[in-house]
């Protein structure tokens, strides 16, 4: 394994947090949750400890402490496996990667299923963007990862999922206020009660920022809502809908020598063009669960619309070919969706079976358009059309998942149907542009099998294998032909997915979860070329990544709890292949991998007063930025965070207040990489040294 010596420098980090620690400590009752519920991956509530899968529940005494809530980066940092990289880029949103499916995207989020309280967040094609997550409300997020993913179709290397608590109780109202460098600030009001039988939760923000770097501003308003009734003691009912406006510069990423000398600038073109991204989005959602004894009937609808105008880079010379589709994208998308499934329970064998039949349907269809970035010599602005089409994907699936408990043994195994077809009507026909309408669809079924064996009351061994795929996205499909045309021949990528691990309880206050996967991939989706903003795609051959993941959560004392997340990932290309820079050879890494990454942190809480605080290290190796890994490495880091705060509760009033600075030692490192970028502008620049400060005020009625 090779990591870069970048990555042990500050390392002695590390050694002073563990020499923190105390050496031993008395088993005492702790607010910690070892053996948390979660919903994802099951489809029903079941203790993680005893799932054949590697599942993280992220609660949220973690989503709320001393945080933005703004990125979805804040909270999923101590998740093993996980990879999420703050580009520091709002237009481009963040990267997230799960044992590398997903960290090639340029932008977005893709490989890995979203889901907010129930609703997609990830379009049929397996595009997202966890931009749109509301975190301040969240009660949970529960992330999955490995072959139980595939139980959620296509582009599922992993599952992150949102929950939001439903209103209990007398209604509250809070207010919170976050300030900090480089003009960031952020305002939300939030509600929460039940009136009449009636549950609900509201939240309004607004988010702005200049941005860490030149030409990065941003300023983004969300609004959420959640009712739910319950009109029988079987059946509830749950709406659920938001919204999300953005505008965002885009500072693009910069060449190595740039980052060098002025990382905290931009390239000429970001300036040229005005490179810059505008979404407005909203959506809404039903669903209803009734139950029949030990049964259960699910059933969801969600219709939505989704706006983006985004000026890009691209040269004006480029556009003279007749076949470009111009430097500016536009685009007004509708979508929505049904699912449905049934959940039976009944004792068979001594045990308890659980079986669940589904469907699933999901839709979009968008009015895209291109126009030139230039009208004349004058540049980032709306110019000429060049493109004028309606693309339209939709998914059906159709699933059976059984589980059957025993007292040592417990099996699970599924199946699952997917067929994502694409349909393309090109409305702009002109001289050297010809008619682009086609139509492909794709359809795969994907096996899944699990087992738990309970060694000992406190000891879980577990074993699972899947098959996935992943089609291409519209987005990959759009300029992956001849010419930068469409190309209905990229074929989905398949995968065999394989884990074993192992889940302890080492004593009443620690938690230990081990595994080892392997994931072998072929005609994985890769990057062809990458310039001005605009990525093409192609299928490489075989892919197989190796790792381990470790997570190791303890309760020292009633005050003290720690958190350590390693995950170790070798990722590479098993046979070589031609592309658009030359042969790549076997053996390679994949771009935007990291091998290592290490976070941990140590927490201290008042048990009595309220006072709070943390000191946090995340370490991460060096990652390749294109397929021939001949350019410079994204070199590793390693980086540290502190917060302190209060929160107390004087009778009906809740008050709070926090304090935090992220990279103490003000480390200058690569945030994130541009895969594949044509012109050398590979990285994004980590955040200097910053500050947050906050406070929030409740009021229960």
């Amino acid at each position: 394994m090779s990591i870069s010596p970048l990555v042990f420098r500050p390392l002695p980090l590390v050694a002073l947090l563990a020499a923190m620690y105390p050496a031993a400590a008395a088993a005492e009752q702790a607010d910690l949750v070892l053996d948390p519920v979660a919903v994802t991956g099951s489809r029903v509530e079941r203790n993680t400890f005893d799932l054949p899968a590697a599942v993280d529940v992220v609660d949220n005494q973690k989503t709320g402490a001393a945080q933005l809530r703004v990125n979805a980066s804040e909270v999923l940092a101590g998740v093993p496996g996980l990879v999420v990289l703050n580009r520091g880029n709002y237009a481009q949103d963040l990267q997230i990667s799960s044992r590398g499916f997903g960290a090639r995207t340029a932008f977005g989020v893709r490989g890995i299923r979203l889901i907010a309280d129930g609703i997609p967040a990830s379009m049929p094609d397996g595009q997202g963007q966890a931009a749109t997550f509301n975190l301040d409300r969240a009660e949970r997020l529960e992330v999955m990862r490995g072959p139980m993913s595939a139980i959620y179709g296509n582009a599922a290397g992993g599952v992150i999922q949102l929950l939001t608590a439903d209103g209990r109780g007398q209604p509250t109202i809070e207010g919170n206020f976050v300030a900090g460098r480089h003009g960031l600030w952020k305002a939300d009001l939030s509600s929460q009660g039940e009136v009449d039988g009636i549950s609900y939760v509201t939240d309004v923000s607004r988010f702005a920022a200049d941005g860490e770097r030149q030409h990065s501003s941003v300023q983004r308003d969300q609004g959420y809502a959640k009712l739910s009734y319950a009109p029988s003691s079987d059946g509830r009912l749950t709406l659920v809908a938001n919204a999300f406006r953005q505008q965002a510069e885009d500072p693009l990423g910069l060449t190595w020598g740039r980052y060098q000398s002025a990382p905290r600038t931009v390239e000429t073109a970001a300036l040229q063009y005005n490179t810059r991204k505008s979404i407005d989005q909203s959506q809404g959602g039903l669903s209803y669960e009734h139950r029949f004894g030990e049964q259960r009937l699910q059933v969801s609808a969600y219709v939505g619309q989704r706006s983006v105008v985004q000026y890009q880079s691209i040269p004006s010379f480029v556009q003279a070919n007749p076949t470009h589709s111009g430097g500016v994208i536009d685009f007004d998308r509708q979508y929505g969706g049904v699912s449905g499934r049934w959940i039976a329970r009944q004792t068979l064998a001594g045990g308890q079976l659980t079986t669940t039949l589904g469907v699933d349907y999901e839709q979009s269809t968008d009015e895209r358009r291109g126009y030139e970035n230039f009208v004349g010599a004058t540049l980032g602005v709306r110019g000429a059309l060049r493109r004028n089409e309606t693309d339209q994907v939709s998914s059906f699936d159709q699933y059976v998942q059984s589980e059957w408990q025993g007292e040592r043994w417990a099996f699970s195994g599924g199946i699952r149907h997917s067929r994502v077809a694409f349909r393309v009507d090109d409305h702009y026909i002109a001289v050297g542009n010809g008619n682009d309408s086609g139509q492909v669809h794709y359809d795969q079924t994907t096996p899944t099998l699990g087992l738990v064996f309970r060694a000992t009351p406190t000891i879980n061994l577990y074993a699972s294998a899947a098959r996935g795929f992943e089609t291409p996205s519209m987005n990959e499909l759009f300029y992956s032909g001849a010419g930068g045309s469409f190309s209905f021949a990229l074929k989905p990528s398949t995968s065999v997915h394989l884990e074993t691990g192992l889940k302890a309880m080492l004593n009443d206050s620690s938690r230990l979860d081990l595994a080892l996967f392997q994931v072998s991939t072929r005609d994985e989706l890769i990057v062809s070329a990458s310039s001005g903003g605009r990525t093409s795609y192609q299928n490489a051959g075989k892919t197989r990544r190796r790792g381990l993941e470790l997570g190791l959560d303890t309760k020292w004392a009633p005050q003290w709890k720690s958190r350590l997340a390693l995950t170790h990932l070798e990722a590479i290309y098993d046979e070589a292949f031609t592309g658009s820079s030359g042969t790549v050879a076997a053996g390679n890494r994949l771009p935007a991998v990291p091998q290592l990454q290490l976070f941990t942190d140590l927490v201290w809480r008042h048990p009595a007063n309220g006072w709070h605080a943390a000191v946090e290290g995340m370490a991460r190796g060096e990652v390749m930025v294109e397929d021939m890994n001949t350019r410079q490495a994204a070199p590793g880091f390693a980086i540290a965070n502190l917060r302190v705060g209060v929160d107390r509760q004087l009778g009906a009033l809740k008050v709070g207040a926090f304090a935090r600075i992220d990279n103490l030692f003000d480390r200058h490192y690569v945030g994130s990489v541009v895969v594949g970028d044509g012109n050398g502008r590979f990285y994004e620049p980590g955040a200097g040294r910053n500050w947050l400060l906050g406070m929030s005020l409740g009021y229960r009625f």
